[in-house]
Formats: structure tokens, C-alpha cells, sequence
């Protein structure tokens, strides 16, 4: 098993970078069910803001396109249940990395997250201070 960056994910994703998208895809392409590719929480959340933010792709298709690698056999999850929810609940409208938040705090026996952000406060399991 190897670990995956978020930056061979994103250019196995975007293929904007012929040198290093061809390291990406010789890499990702050469996984296999017995020896996957492991993606963290961390790196999934920020493949998702990055691209959000930096490529400008609309969040369902974001969310779509992570739902499949996350889905594929290749690849070992980090907590793949927080990750699933949390892409559910991306669908839904709500960020990403906000929906880890409050998943892993729910999983860990929390009964709320607190946040003094607004739209965050809109994610299930989230409660604003003000």
C-alpha cells in the first residue's frame, strides 16, 4: 500500500500539469486491489477545497468525482464512513471539510460541534455560538 498526496490526486484528477500528471497516472493506474492506494481524511478534504477554490469546479461535481475514488477498490479509505457522510452531506449544500467536522465529532460521541461560523452551523450535528 502506498499513501496519496493531495497533489498526485489532484493531478490524476485535472491532468493540468502534463509532466506530473503522467507520474499520477502511472502511479494510480498501477494500483490494484492488493496493493491499494491509501487516501487520508485530510488529503480528501483538501483535493475537495482545492478543486473548489483553486480549478473552480462546482461542488456536485466535486462530489461526484470523489464519490467514485473513494468508491473504487484501489483505495483504502481513512474513515471511510466520515467520508461518506460527509460527501453526503456536500450534496446536500454543505462544505466539505465542515461535514468532517461535525461527522467525526458525531463518531466520536459528541452531541454537537460548536462553530462561530454561520454556514457551517447549517451542517447536521453543528450549533452556532454567537
Amino acid at each position: 500500500m502506498i499513501g496519496l498526496d493531495t497533489n498526485v490526486l489532484v493531478r490524476y484528477l485535472t491532468q493540468d500539469d502534463d509532466a506530473q500528471a503522467e507520474i499520477a497516472n502511472r502511479t494510480i493506474d498501477q494500483l490494484t486491489v492488493e496493493e491499494p492506494g491509501y487516501l487520508g481524511v485530510v488529503t480528501l478534504v483538501e483535493t475537495f477545497w482545492v478543486l473548489r477554490r483553486t480549478y473552480g469546479f462546482d461542488g456536485n461535481e466535486v462530489t461526484r468525482v470523489l464519490s467514485d475514488v473513494v468508491t473504487a477498490d484501489e483505495f483504502i479509505v481513512e474513515n471511510p464512513a466520515v467520508v461518506q457522510r460527509a460527501l453526503e452531506a456536500a450534496t446536500a449544500g454543505a462544505e466539505f471539510a465542515d461535514a468532517v467536522i461535525a461527522e467525526t465529532a458525531r463518531q466520536a460521541g459528541c452531541e454537537q460541534t460548536v462553530t462561530f461560523d454561520r454556514r457551517a452551523a447549517k451542517v447536521a450535528g453543528m450549533h452556532l455560538r454567537a
